[in-house]
């Protein structure tokens, strides 16, 4: 990925919009970065990734609670500590 400042950036403004084309770019202000540019393309791939990990994230918690559901009541008092020794000591 290329950084530019943000001066680079409004100097060379339109060598910039034909670098997004094959890269995504970092804008730095100041020292820190304070925007990406990416095209068009990579940015509809960010869009539909986040509406995809939505849907994921929605079916996972489902699954789990279905799962949820079935677990006996010992199995529900065990704790994080307890799962870790009971995974050690079958292992």
């Amino acid at each position: 990925m290329i950084t530019l400042t943000s001066v680079e950036a409004q100097n060379r403004f339109g060598q910039l919009l034909d670098t997004v084309q094959r890269e995504p770019v970092a804008i730095t202000r100041h020292g820190r970065t304070a925007a990406f540019i990416v095209s068009p393309r990579d940015m509809q791939d960010l869009q539909d990734a986040r509406r995809q990990r939505g849907t994921t994230v929605k079916a996972f918690e489902a699954y789990f609670a279905k799962a949820d559901a079935t677990l006996t009541p010992a199995a529900r008092r065990l704790g994080d500590a307890d799962v870790v020794r009971l995974v050690k000591a079958a292992r």
